[in-house]
């Protein structure tokens, strides 16, 4: 190709030159792709070839000085013990990796003084970037959001004016679902155990689960609804608290940590799941399917938010410019054997899965 032979750094180490006249492309198309702007298809997929065979590691440092990018990207969640963060995260990294960067994980509790504390950081530029997934969202968060000196996107509910990159999900399609779902099977006496209303999914899981009640014609109870927190052992009491006053013939709980937490009740307590009492979680993590009998779970398509967010967050790295973006991912509901008597999904079989279509009825996935 008349391409210069490139010799190799003064370290014996393969650089970017190497990688580009292994692949057979520019300096600069190497360059670019391997500092995770992108490029075409073929070329990104020769760079990353040509850079695995030759054993191409970027400098950091250098990278680093030369673009005045840390390479690091931020991740802020409220709970990495929470296996729907888990799986967030895992997705997160896979796209960060891709691009030559390393991930950064914060546990804030929830706290919003921990999370706007954060965000402030955020001047000194010690990332290139952040996500970050608040269950509260507070005047002072959406200002440390908008004002942030280096890119943010934002996993969950925002206002819809805010001039940020957004991946979210619809908690309160997602509880339709489950409440579609048990009705379809019969349950008439639903329980919920939700988390603080305080939080933006306690408030929507909340509002609807009271608008599918309504939509389906059987009122609201208030002895059947308990509050507690995103955990398993509040979870197991709050169930506790509920089974006390009510007799439900159907659980709903706003999260898989609280679901198992109301399992461990009701078998405590001598009730058959789901004979007696029907099952469902939201989240559809791996708690989901580790669990006997096997949880059926709403999915909020965390991998999915996750992926999408980190995309967003590269591009918007690469192209500051670029007008906000605010995309969706639809929830889902997998049928298991803790919400169905005697049906295909209480034995070893593939779970049912129901979608939430952007028209609002509900279509059946097998």
């Amino acid at each position: 190709m008349g391409r210069k032979r490139l010799q190799p750094s003064p370290d014996g180490r393969p650089t970017v030159h190497t990688v580009a006249a292994r692949a057979g492309v520019s300096i600069a198309s190497a360059s670019r792709v391997l500092n995770g702007i992108g490029g075409s298809a073929e070329t990104v997929r020769r760079v990353r070839e040509a850079a695995a065979e030759v054993g191409y590691v970027p400098n950091a440092i250098a990278r680093s000085l030369q673009s005045q990018r840390t390479g690091l990207i931020a991740l802020a969640v409220a709970d990495i013990g929470n296996p729907v963060y888990v799986a967030m995260m895992r997705a997160i990294e896979a796209v960060v990796a891709s691009s030559g960067r390393q991930l950064v994980v914060h546990a804030t509790g929830g706290e919003i003084d921990s999370e706007t504390a954060l965000l402030r950081r955020l001047a000194n530029r010690y990332v290139d970037g952040m996500i970050i997934s608040p269950i509260r969202i507070t005047d002072s968060h959406h200002a440390a959001i908008v004002g942030s000196p280096v890119p943010v996107v934002v996993v969950g509910q925002l206002p819809d004016d805010t001039p940020v990159d957004n991946v979210r999900t619809d908690s309160r399609a997602g509880v339709a679902l489950a409440v579609d779902h048990l009705v379809a099977a019969g349950r008439q006496r639903i329980g919920f155990v939700n988390g603080p209303l305080d939080t933006v999914p306690g408030a929507a899981r909340d509002a609807g689960f009271r608008a599918a009640l309504a939509r389906h014609g059987i009122p609201v109870d208030e002895d059947l609804i308990e509050i507690g927190d995103f955990q398993y052992a509040a979870g197991r009491a709050a169930a506790a608290r509920l089974l006390d006053r009510a007799d439900p013939d159907a659980l709903l709980c706003a999260n898989d940590l609280i679901a198992v937490g109301a399992l461990h009740t009701l078998l405590s307590e001598q009730r058959r799941v789901p004979e007696d009492v029907a099952l469902v979680g939201m989240d559809d993590t791996e708690l989901a399917q580790m669990a006997f009998p096997q949880l059926s779970s709403v999915s909020l398509g965390s991998e999915a938010r996750g992926r999408r967010a980190a995309e967003l967050l590269l591009e918007r790295i690469a192209d500051p410019d670029l007008p906000p973006r605010r995309e969706h991912v639809a929830p889902s509901l997998a049928v298991r054997a803790s919400s169905t008597v005697g049906g295909p999904t209480a034995g070893n079989g593939p779970p049912a899965s129901r979608r939430a279509p952007a028209d609002g009825t509900v279509e059946v996935i097998s």
